[in-house]
């Protein structure tokens, strides 16, 4: 079948808007017609070359739709479905899954890396006849796309397809940082640095884990409103003041004369941009036995500077988290119940909506920290 969709061909290039064609789904796979998809700061890491990845291919990694056509052996949904996807599948056999880990699967990395489905193939094709690749098995910057049964996520019809998208990652990858890698526990003080998708979702599962203080640290002071929105204590705008001696005075540190802290810091950091220097903030904000938790996506050639002799010292750490260490079949549905009967402000955290055409522009205004909360693409 004909499809359209976002193809980044080069990194370092603008997106291209192409006509596509699409071959059916095959045994254990599904054909999703996408209503909304989210741009991810990763979506602009990876056209900026930041990510190494194989190319062509069909963009994009957080979107929900509805299900069109089911290959042979499907048995979780069916036509007409509401679904959101995933861009991370298990495979259930390689050391990391049977530990309980499938959120860094080796068995199928090397498919998601290649832009291939779990047969080691595409079903994406240029008009030239050419392989196009599928971005993170979901390609859900295109009106259609075909993904493994295992990527989709049943969703209850009256869930709004556009919060559904965001069940394929800022919302899980937020939530499950704060539930399963820091376990953050009531009265913790907490600090997020990078107000958008991911860290917007650390910061409310902070408040709602009642965490205390909470402090919400991004570069644009345009954040301050969102970060009061979604229950921060205190917002802090890192390119007009250090929020290092804030952070540690606002917890009972004490300053030396000699310009040393004593005491004060958060029992969790989470740097939620993958910035070098918002991780060295992180990492001195850091109260004694404090953690470091790093979720954002730092352009792989990019290094930092951090005192070791403070890691067995002060017995600290730095850990990196990757799809907020989720279940995707148990934590995300979890997260839809609560979005349902909880107020986890996805009407706040989608700022925007936008067609097809202008990817481009939205991903200028992301390199430009332009963009508050979620602008989502609007295929209806």
């Amino acid at each position: 079948m004909k499809i359209k969709g976002v193809v980044l061909r080069e990194a370092n290039k603008p997106y291209t808007i192409e006509e596509m064609e699409l071959e059916p789904p095959k045994a254990n796979e599904v054909l999703i017609r996408y209503v909304y998809a989210g741009y991810c700061h990763s979506d602009l890491h990876l056209q900026l070359g930041e990510i190494p990845i194989a190319m062509p291919l069909a963009a994009g990694h957080e979107g929900a739709g509805i299900v069109e056509e089911v290959g042979p052996g499907v048995t979780t949904v069916k036509k007409g479905d509401h679904v959101g996807v995933t861009w991370m599948i298990p495979c259930g056999v390689c050391p990391q899954c049977r530990r309980g880990m499938g959120n860094v699967c080796s068995g199928n990395f090397g498919n998601f890396l290649q832009g291939l489905l779990l047969d080691g193939t595409s079903r994406i094709k240029d008009k030239k006849g050419e392989m196009i690749r599928h971005g993170n098995f979901v390609s859900c910057f295109s009106t259609h796309s075909v993904v493994p049964e295992l990527g989709v996520i049943p969703m209850p019809k009256e869930f709004p397809l556009e919060f559904a998208a965001l069940m394929g990652c800022c919302v899980p990858t937020g939530w499950g940082t704060v539930w399963n890698t820091a376990q953050v526990k009531p009265g913790d003080a907490v600090a997020v640095w990078g107000l958008g998708g991911v860290g917007l979702n650390v910061l409310r599962a902070c408040v709602m884990e009642h965490a205390y203080p909470v402090f919400a640290i991004d570069l644009e002071e345009s954040k301050a409103g969102l970060a009061k929105e979604f229950g921060a204590t205190r917002f802090i705008c890192n390119s007009k003041e250090d929020p290092v001696p804030i952070i540690l005075k606002e917890t009972g540190g004490i300053q030396a004369p000699d310009g040393m802290w004593m005491g004060g810091g958060v029992q969790y950091a989470f740097e939620a941009i993958g910035d070098p220097g918002a991780i060295i903030q992180a990492w001195w904000s850091t109260a004694i036995a404090g953690r470091v938790i790093v979720p954002g996506i730092t352009p792989y050639d990019q290094t930092t500077n951090i005192p070791l002799m403070l890691l067995p010292l002060h017995q600290k750490a730095i850990m990196g988290n990757l799809y907020g260490s989720i279940s995707t079949h148990v934590d995300i549905p979890r997260l839809v119940n609560m979005a349902m009967h909880e107020d986890l402000k996805l009407d706040k955290l989608v700022t925007n909506k936008f067609k097809m055409e202008q990817v481009n522009d939205v991903a200028e205004k992301m390199h430009k920290r332009q963009i508050p909360g979620r602008w989502v693409m609007a295929f209806d």
